[in-house]
């Protein structure tokens, strides 16, 4: 076995000043080297001239000349062909009619607005109206100077809506636009009510002089006639829904100070769309 010397402290003194310390100078070459600082990844540099090297990649901008596209123009052989609009006939219209039936309750109505009634049927859709006493009913029917399909149907709706109770002036639009329709319901297909509960109903929804349904109108954009507990509802499909929800609540029980509420935030709505 080897046995262990043993050194004083003088001794290991001087061993550990005899061992040389690195200076300054000298963390130079305890360093890495750069090479293996930069790895092995694609070099991007100012002045790849200078700084290139073997193991690095060095990106330099690309010349593009300037590429201009020129349209060519060719001379098309033939030119946009125009066809003549097709006559009643071509588009295979025939002789139909539509017969509206009179309520009893709309008979007054309708001889006073008459000329108001037939002017934008027979001067502008071209159609032939009649007032048929015998059936109690006007009859409608296209002629050769209707123009379009369709006008028959629309007039049909028109007189349909002013014997529902609507006046002239709101169901003139059924002839204007295409969007608009004709929604009608029964008190009784929402809420089961008889006697005086069914007075209280129709009153509610009415409100004092009008006032809750005009509200109902202005914010929903429509319009809506009371005919005993018939329900009927002028408008586009998406007013007539929200009209048709506002009553639906009043008829359930709803107070009228919720339904204005709602309908504030309706009217808000519909203005932000527009």
């Amino acid at each position: 076995m080897v046995k262990a010397k043993k050194v004083s402290v003088q001794e290991a003194t001087n061993l550990a000043a005899a061992v040389p310390v690195p200076m300054d100078d000298d963390d130079d070459d305890l360093a890495e080297p750069e090479e293996s600082q930069k790895g092995y990844g694609p070099v991007r540099t100012r002045d790849a001239k200078a700084e290139a090297n073997e193991d690095g990649i060095v990106f330099q901008p690309a010349e593009v000349e300037d590429v201009v596209v020129e349209a060519i123009e060719e001379d098309v052989p033939y030119e946009k062909p125009e066809f003549a609009a097709l006559t009643p006939k071509q588009q295979g219209m025939r002789k139909q009619m539509r017969r509206i039936t009179v309520p009893s309750n709309r008979m007054t109505p309708l001889k006073s607005a008459w000329m108001d009634l037939i002017q934008p049927v027979v001067e502008h859709m071209k159609l032939q109206v009649r007032m048929n006493t015998k059936r109690r009913a006007i009859e409608v029917r296209n002629s050769n100077e209707t123009e379009d399909v369709g006008s028959l149907q629309k007039a049909a709706d028109y007189f349909k809506a002013f014997m529902l109770g609507f006046d002239q002036a709101d169901s003139v639009a059924l002839l204007r636009l295409d969007d608009l329709f004709v929604e009608t319901f029964e008190v009784k297909d929402v809420k089961r009510l008889n006697g005086d509960h069914l007075s209280r109903c129709i009153g509610r929804i009415a409100g004092k002089d009008g006032k809750t349904k005009y509200a109902i109108e202005n914010a929903t954009r429509t319009r809506i006639s009371l005919c005993e507990a018939k329900v009927h509802i002028l408008g586009s499909f998406s007013n007539i829904r929200l009209a048709r929800h506002s009553i639906c609540n009043l008829i359930l029980g709803c107070t009228p100070g919720k339904v204005y509420t709602k309908l504030r935030t309706v009217s808000k709505r519909l203005q932000e769309r527009v």
